[in-house]
């Protein structure tokens, strides 16, 4: 295969990667490291570098317009990029050691865990009320609803969000995810955020997690220019097109669809791992 084969075929790839990421709301980074691993034969902790740079792109420019809508919660953000960050320097360092078939095994589970929870039924919950901690830190806030009015919200549980932000920034370290999912669950299930800001907020969070990350990886050497360069610009533009497929089609239907390609592919990653194929 020559070097603009390969090049094409993962821009390609790149953009059905941040398309269907962005349709079932999962990211890109999720198609990338099986797309590149398995179809391309690539080393997975390079696959995994083009994965985080990719999430650094398109976290960076979604994240801007949130923020600017007034939506996401800057100071949680911060405050749980600590957590995050720390985790997510402990995952590449684990990643950079790790044998390769349990890295695979594990992004398929993780894949897995993903898909089902991106099924999951959202329901916008508020709470009034904060704990002590939570209103020392001042993490509580507001959001604009849809009449565009400011709607306060409290916070819950800040040691136990934390604690599964941790987690979550460990688990984009070692896989080259986003890991919105347990972001999500962090903010909505543990801090009983509001879905709306803790998704906005979880996007705000992902390019600063990845970035911690992908230092690490370029010190051992696995962010190459010439996997990295097609991959974030074919995810970029196939997060943008996917975005606007979005608007006019029944999500449920897209996300149902998506989350069972997304547990074949996670299925595949398992089998490859467990035989030693990657």
């Amino acid at each position: 295969m020559t070097v603009l084969t390969f090049t094409l075929i993962m821009l390609l790839g790149a953009f059905l990667a941040g398309f269907i990421g962005s349709l079932s709301g999962l990211g890109g980074g999720i198609i990338i490291i099986p797309l590149l691993t398995i179809l391309l034969g690539v080393d997975i902790h390079y696959a995994i570098g083009a994965a985080l740079v990719s999430v650094i792109a398109t976290s960076s420019g979604s994240a801007a317009a949130y923020v600017k809508e007034g939506i996401t919660n800057m100071r949680l953000g911060i405050f749980l990029e600590v957590a995050t960050t720390i985790g997510a320097v402990c995952g590449a360092l684990i990643s950079t050691i790790a044998p390769t078939s349990f890295i695979a095994v594990l992004f398929g589970l993780t894949l897995i865990f993903s898909a089902i929870n991106s099924l999951r039924k959202k329901e916008e919950h508020i709470v009034l009320q904060s704990t002590p901690l939570a209103t020392t830190l001042k993490l509580p806030g507001t959001y604009p609803n849809h009449h565009k009015e400011l709607v306060a919200y409290g916070t819950k549980n800040v040691i136990g969000g934390f604690s599964m932000m941790g987690v979550a920034g460990m688990m984009s370290g070692l896989l080259g995810i986003g890991s919105g999912a347990f972001k999500v669950i962090a903010m909505d299930n543990i801090m009983r955020i509001p879905f709306k800001v803790s998704t906005t907020t979880s996007n705000f969070m992902m390019g600063v997690t990845a970035m911690a990350s992908s230092v690490i990886y370029i010190q051992k050497g696995y962010i190459e220019p010439g996997i990295c360069m097609p991959v974030v610009i074919g995810v970029l533009f196939g997060a943008m097109a996917g975005a606007k497929i979005l608007v006019k089609t029944d999500p449920k239907k897209l996300r149902l669809f998506f989350a069972f390609l997304i547990i074949v592919l996670a299925i595949n990653m398992i089998y490859n791992g467990l035989n030693g194929k990657i």
